[in-house]
């Protein structure tokens, strides 16, 4: 029995509307990364993560869920429990279920990212726990109504703090923030750049260079819709690093199973493991740049394959070792 997709988005949409994000994360959860980095607060520049490298453990923990209850009799339920959570935020426990690893890991992403921004010479600040979901996912599901509402809370807030300049950390919210939020909110003029660009742009200085070959993963987002292609490239030629390409890459680059993990998990595990296999002919060093990608094709490599976040090698390649988090 497939999953009943139109329970699993009402949840999803329900708590986007009440408690600001698909899978709540508490303050703290959401900010825990940036302990001890000292960042500004706010500013006309920010960093900006919109959640998705923190909520990516939760979804993770939901789409578990979701893979063994799919076929089953229980998922009949489910819309029953669209109703309890209206009440209750049942989404809360696939906080508690999530990897302690996995947001171990995400946290190291966002941390690498900063050090890698300054080590560009990049000012920016962090809205802290200010900081709000950017709704990419309910966007990505087709809940216009309630992704366009809550696109227009982000905005105010942006406004709020005086915020002129986003750097975003992952494909998603780029594209929800420089090509979807113009289209819901109206005189949305805040300049959008992936730190990727950022980085590109300030070209920091080699001081450890990476004597290895990869099999680059470009994501769908940045490929085709943003046309992030040279940036992650150049700096890793310029990190020493070569890069064999994989039967499909480009703007012609292969899905890597997300985000329909937690409405289709077989379909979403199979179209993974076809993509791990095309990487894996070109390199068993897998690097993504996007936390969906990573999630993914991580859980579908094969023994003595390693799937790393791109923000890990450029850490290693022009952070200084005392203060890289690899």
């Amino acid at each position: 029995m497939a999953l009943p997709i139109g329970p699993i988005l009402g949840i999803l949409g329900d708590n986007l509307k009440q408690r600001g994000s698909v899978l709540p994360l508490t303050r703290a959860a959401a900010t825990r990364w940036s302990k001890g980095l000292d960042l500004p607060r706010g500013g006309e520049t920010i960093l900006y993560t919109g959640h998705m490298y923190q909520l990516i453990p939760a979804i993770d923990a939901m789409a578990s869920q979701m893979a063994l209850l799919e076929n089953s009799r229980i998922t009949k339920l489910l819309g029953m429990g669209r109703l309890v959570n209206k009440v209750i935020n049942l989404s809360f426990f696939m906080s508690l279920m999530a990897s302690k690893e996995l947001k171990q890991r995400n946290d190291e992403a966002l941390r690498n990212i900063v050090r890698l921004l300054q080590a560009a010479g990049v000012d920016f600040g962090y809205l802290y726990g200010d900081e709000m979901y950017s709704g990419a996912l309910v966007y990505d599901e087709g809940m216009d109504d309630v992704f366009g509402a809550h696109a227009r809370r982000v905005a105010a807030r942006f406004k709020k703090h005086g915020v002129k300049k986003v750097i975003t950390v992952d494909p998603h919210t780029t594209n929800m923030l420089r090509e979807i939020y113009p289209k819901f909110v109206k005189d949305f003029d805040v300049e959008v750049q992936s730190y990727l660009e950022v980085v590109a742009e300030n070209s920091p200085e080699v001081l450890q260079p990476q004597d290895q070959t990869v099999a680059f993963h470009d994501s769908c987002v940045y490929a085709r819709y943003e046309s992030i292609l040279a940036p992650p490239r150049e700096l890793l030629a310029k990190a020493g690093v070569s890069v064999a390409e994989p039967e499909l890459s480009g703007t012609n680059t292969h899905c890597c199973g997300g985000p329909i993990e937690a409405l289709f998990p077989s379909e979403a595990h199979r179209i993974s493991k076809e993509r791990v296999a095309q990487l894996e002919k070109a390199s068993k060093q897998i690097v993504t740049m996007c936390p969906i990608c990573w999630v993914n094709l991580r859980k579908a490599a094969t023994e003595g394959t390693t799937v790393q976040d791109i923000s890990q090698l450029f850490s290693a390649a022009f952070v200084k070792s005392s203060q890289s988090c690899t």
